[in-house]
Order: structure tokens, then C-alpha cells, then sequence
């Protein structure tokens, strides 16, 4: 927060004309009933889940608060979940479609997301630019699509049999404490977390109708994004 506070007032002093900010869909709200969110759904600190989260919540409102007290001319870009090439780490999202496709995806446990092409995030970047109006937010989001019937494109595209098991939250919540226990003792990423567990409960379904309408935003399918990460998987022998 305080580096994107010292960034902000930087540019300011600079005089830089505009300022695109990549905030996340993670400092959103969401709605409990199913409904795709938008820029305007409601959100308190109270209501983020976890430190990732709320770290973008905080940077995103001190932008904001920026914009109001000293016109600041910014504006912000809602990235949802990139899925596409050059995934190097890979992200935690790149590395589900990277087990999923490899095999090795026994079970899971079901919730919403919304993919999107990281392409189109960055050409999303490009139109806020050129079109985008200060002090705005835009979602850069895809296609909103249920976890299984994620794994089970994957599966498709890549050739291997889909998860067969949907497993509830409630039943991996031994399994996150022993996970935590290992990362915090022997410094193991876990798999599963607390954290991980309590936000599958929602839904992170994502409207980009504000930015398809006002900067001529236009995502492609989920399939073509999740074509796209697994060749270049492949191609870079990731996976078989």
C-alpha cells in the first residue's frame, strides 16, 4: 500500500498526463446470489478474505482516495484470472490447468471463477489508456465458468481424464491445517489453505459490460485461453 501510495504521488509530482493503475478483481465485491459483479457491487475490508486481497483492497482505495483529494489522473484496471502463454512460474491458476492437463487432478473442490486470456488483459491495459476516463474502474474479465467444468476443458483439450471427485470444503480443513503446519515448519508451499478453502465458498463471477462498452473491450473464450497456456506447456516441457 504505502509503495503504491509513493508511486502515485511520484507521477504526480512528475506530471505524468495519465496513469493506468492494474488493480484486482480481489478488491471487488461479490454478490452471494450468482449474479456476475460489477465495478459498483458493494465492498467493505470487512468483507476481503485473506492478506493477498486485502492488500489490493487498500492500494486500490488510497488510488482512489488520491484521485478525490489531489486529482490524481488515474485510472483503474480489474484484471480477473489471466490464463494464457508465458505463464513462467506458473501462477496458482496456471499450475491447476498444469495438473489438470498432466494427470494429475484426482479430485476437487467446485466454485466459480472467470478466465480470462491474458492477452486481452494486456490489450484491456492498452484501450484504458487510450479511451479509459480518470478516476474509473474497469473489469478485465472473461468468461465467468465453474472449477469442474474448467478441469474438464483441460482435460479435453490435453487428452487426459477429468477429476473425478468433487470434494466439500469441509473435508479438507484437517488437511489445510496439516498443510499450514508443513509450510510454516519446513518451508513447503502448501497445497491447501484456510484461506483457499473459505474463498471457494464464493462464486467470483465478473461483469466486463462497463469496459466492453466504453473502451471496446473484447475478451475470447475461456477455451482459446486455456488452449493456448497448455501448448505452451507443452512447448516449453512442462508437461508431456
Amino acid at each position: 500500500v504505502e509503495g503504491t501510495r509513493n508511486l502515485m504521488l511520484a507521477a504526480l509530482e512528475a506530471g505524468v498526463e495519465k496513469i493506468i493503475y492494474c488493480s484486482s478483481v480481489a478488491a471487488l465485491g461479490l454478490r452471494s446470489d450468482g449474479v456476475p459483479a460489477d465495478e459498483t457491487t458493494p465492498v467493505s475490508e470487512s468483507q476481503v478474505i485473506g492478506i493477498y486481497k486485502l492488500s489490493k483492497y487498500r492500494a486500490e482505495q488510497e488510488v482512489l482516495r488520491l484521485v478525490r483529494e489531489k486529482n490524481l489522473p488515474a485510472i483503474i484496471v480489474n484484471p480477473s484470472t489471466p490464463v494464457g502463454p508465458r505463464d513462467i512460474k506458473p501462477t496458482p491458476t496456471g499450475q491447476m490447468i498444469l495438473d489438470c492437463a498432466s494427470g494429475n487432478m484426482p479430485a476437487y473442490v467446485e466454485t466459480g471463477l472467470n478466465i480470462v486470456h491474458v492477452d486481452d488483459v494486456a490489450e484491456g491495459h492498452a484501450l484504458a489508456l487510450e479511451r479509459g476516463k480518470i478516476g474509473e474502474k474497469y473489469i478485465l474479465g472473461g468468461e465467468n465458468i465453474m472449477l469442474g467444468d474448467l478441469f474438464r476443458m483441460v482435460s479435453q483439450i490435453a487428452g487426459v481424464k477429468p477429476p473425478a471427485v468433487k470434494l466439500k470444503q469441509s473435508w479438507l480443513y484437517p488437511v489445510a491445517l496439516v498443510s499450514e503446519w508443513l509450510a510454516r515448519g519446513f518451508g513447503i508451499e502448501p497445497r491447501v489453505t484456510r484461506e483457499t478453502l473459505a474463498m471457494s465458498k464464493k462464486l467470483m463471477f465478473f461483469s466486463s459490460d462497463k469496459a466492453k462498452k466504453e473502451l471496446g473491450y473484447a475478451p475470447r473464450p475461456a477455451r482459446d485461453a486455456v488452449t493456448d497456456a497448455i501448448a505452451w506447456f507443452r512447448q516449453h516441457g512442462r508437461m508431456k
